[in-house]
């Protein structure tokens, strides 16, 4: 082997053993501190990453998928009891139809995959899938249906996954079922709270602890408007193809550095 790739070589094989020796002093230092006990996950720059490799977007969210069942398992080995990633919004569902197909492809098939996945079974992850079933294609609603009912009575993690999903549009709903009971006597106006409102959500109440968003922009894009409220945001600028267990933790463990004081 020449000089020059000699040196290339052993360079990289020292930059991945500094990598291993950083991920496992990072691991030992997040058990040290509470970790988050629900994070939320906006899957963002699955397309920008696939322009910067010259592939198509499609290809874009298969390797997006394949990063997401890594954070899924990042998660489970840090503590983390909820993860709920933002994978479909509705205003997605605008896009080009070749690329809405091509996510509809990707949804059934990965929901499908969940049912038969035996990590899925041993570790007792239980999956859900909100927002507006009606809006995705018949296959994936039946595909998740399929997901929900086979992990229905598992309750060691929840693995919650937006698709056809706009909190506007939740709390929307939610103000119209509300309606709908005073509307027939069946609630009283005055007995309305925020523990009502948030019953009616399709998100439900769990607040996320930890919200993230890759990809490299700052908003929420109308994602658990009511949830996050005192979330802790963290906003990354990997597209999340290329989003690392190293990238993960370091959020986590700047989270434990904050102080949560939830306006108090």
């Amino acid at each position: 082997m020449a000089a020059p790739l000699l040196l290339e070589a052993l360079a990289r094989a020292a930059r991945g053993t500094l990598e291993r020796v950083y991920l496992t002093r990072l691991r030992q230092e997040i058990a040290e501190q509470p970790v988050p006990r629900h994070v939320a996950v906006i899957l963002d720059g699955n397309r920008r990453h696939a322009r910067s490799l010259g592939l198509e977007a499609a290809d874009g969210h298969i390797l997006g998928s394949e990063t997401l069942e890594q954070l899924l398992e990042w998660c489970r080995r840090i503590g983390v009891k909820t993860l709920t990633v933002y994978a479909l919004s509705t205003e997605n569902l605008g896009r080009a139809p070749e690329e809405v197909g091509a996510l509809m492809d990707l949804f059934a098939r990965k929901l499908d995959e969940l049912v038969r996945d035996e990590r899925v079974h041993r570790n007792r992850i239980r999956v859900r899938v909100l927002g507006r079933p009606e809006q995705l294609r018949a296959d994936v609603a039946e595909a998740a249906r399929r997901a929900e009912a086979a992990t229905e009575g598992y309750a060691d993690f929840d693995f919650r996954i937006c698709l056809a999903y706009g909190a506007r549009q939740e709390i929307v709903d939610a103000v119209r079922s509300i309606a709908d009971d005073v509307a027939g006597g069946r609630l009283e106006p005055r007995r309305i709270d925020e523990a009502t409102l948030s019953s009616r959500l399709c998100a439900g109440a769990d607040e996320p602890d930890l919200l993230i968003r890759t990809g490299g922009e700052v908003r929420l894009s109308n994602f658990l408007l009511f949830q996050a409220a005192y979330s802790e945001l963290f906003f990354s600028d990997v597209h999340f193809p290329a989003f690392r267990e190293i990238d993960f933790l370091r959020i986590v463990r700047t989270y434990q550095q904050r102080t949560r004081r939830f306006g108090k």
